[in-house]
């Protein structure tokens, strides 16, 4: 996807924190839970909940202390008073899971993905333009799993997340090679993600999403009495921090007749205003911001 009228680059969001993107209430055990696709039930950040934290993150970047800015109306869209003027030029798809963090009985946790996860990736990647094209292997058994190194391998040749024992069936090395410089923002973590990564048979990738987040019980005080306030008791799900997400930015000419911006020129202001300065880039995400929950480094597939 890339011509005079449109262009397409993946944004890869890793969690620093833990990170709650919300769905609102639940008539579950989990009063809180995260957002999840339908049809799988692996977490996802909706496009709308990403553009809003991008659109926030640009303006700060680029100092604007209001939406008067041009660039930023005309990348992002008037603000919802004026909706009706014109559409943003720029447009980011629901951040799909790519990597999730499982406990391991060596190496403390893996990042853990599956066939169909890495299949969707690929897609995902081509429809941006980006001809990454991992080479998904397979599974040969649903207990088997490939793994990218000797880190999390027990003696027995076997692989110990949570209470389950994967057999090793071969080598997840390649893949990781391929998704860790387009990733993982800092080096160090690039070097561990190699040989802390492991494919596993999709049903249990999916167990894991759905079984191995994040439950905390939070809790409002009474100043005076020190118990618990009425109805302040509540079970709130975060996905854990090393979760990894990505979403396809897609870039339009400008639709704002003050400002003529074509797709390349729309994401080099996205690319300037998040990767510009000192350090790892970090956004938040998601609520309880005030507690530290959502920091997530970023990275973007390059011109």
């Amino acid at each position: 996807m890339s011509s005079a009228y449109m262009q397409g680059e993946l944004l890869f969001l890793h969690a620093i924190t833990s990170l709650h993107p919300g769905c609102g209430t639940a008539l579950g055990t989990v009063d809180l839970p995260v957002q999840r696709e339908r049809h799988t039930q692996w977490p996802t950040i909706p496009g709308s909940a990403l553009k809003g934290v991008m659109r926030d993150n640009c303006r700060r970047a680029v100092g604007a202390g209001s939406d008067a800015d041009p660039a930023i109306v005309t990348v992002f869209g008037p603000p919802t008073s004026g909706a009706d003027k014109h559409a943003g030029a720029i447009s980011f798809t629901d951040a799909r899971i790519l990597a999730f963090p499982v406990r391991s009985l060596r190496g403390v946790f893996a990042w853990v993905t599956c066939p169909a996860a890495l299949d969707r990736f690929n897609r995902d990647a081509a429809m941006a333009g980006k001809q990454v094209a991992l080479s998904v292997p397979a599974i040969k058994s649903s207990t088997g799993c490939l793994v990218g190194g000797a880190d999390l391998v027990t003696g027995n040749k076997e692989v110990v997340l949570e209470e389950f024992c994967f057999n090793v069936e071969g080598d997840a090395s390649p893949v990781a090679r391929a998704i860790a410089p387009l990733m993982l923002a800092d080096e160090p973590t690039r070097q561990r993600f190699l040989s802390h990564f492991a494919i596993l048979a999709d049903d249990q990738f999916n167990y894991f999403v759905q079984h191995a987040t994040e439950v905390v019980a939070r809790i409002g005080l009474n100043h005076e009495t020190k118990t618990v306030s009425d109805k302040a008791l509540f079970y709130q799900e975060f996905l854990p921090a090393e979760t990894m997400f990505y979403s396809v930015v897609i870039a339009s000419p400008s639709r704002n007749n003050g400002k003529a911006m074509n797709p390349a020129e729309v994401i080099d202001y996205l690319r300037t205003a998040l990767f510009t300065g000192d350090g790892l880039p970090v956004i938040q995400v998601g609520g309880d911001e005030t507690t530290g929950k959502g920091l997530c480094a970023l990275s973007m597939t390059e011109k």
